[in-house]
């Protein structure tokens, strides 16, 4: 019985590792998105840090479109990071769960 409890353990040690070191490769999973005109782009990690955002001139003239811009794409970009993340994230934790009988959270 210890022997089984020892091993999950070190399962569930393995897998906080596997987390951890998943974190890390999303700082460098780049997620973009676009306007639907192509005028502005937006880069994220799948952490959800910004790395860059580019405006076409165009957009430069007119404050409130600019905005209303920024808001639409960031949110869109952040909502398809977020689910590369919980994807990512979820993939390595199921794999690391220990078998344990009428215990399905991942279904």
């Amino acid at each position: 019985m210890f022997g089984d409890m020892m091993g999950m353990m070190g399962k569930l040690k393995e897998t906080q590792k596997k987390v951890e070191e998943t974190k890390k490769r999303l700082d460098t999973v780049m997620v973009d998105e676009t306007s639907s005109d192509n005028l502005l782009k937006v880069t994220i990690t799948a952490n959800r840090e910004i790395k860059s955002i580019s405006i076409a001139d165009e957009l430069l003239s007119d404050k409130e479109q600019l905005e209303d811009y920024l808001i639409l794409t960031i949110n869109k970009a952040i909502s398809k990071a977020t689910s590369v993340n919980e994807t990512e994230l979820a993939a390595v934790a199921k794999e690391g769960m220990p078998d344990i009988p009428g215990l399905d959270l991942f279904k």
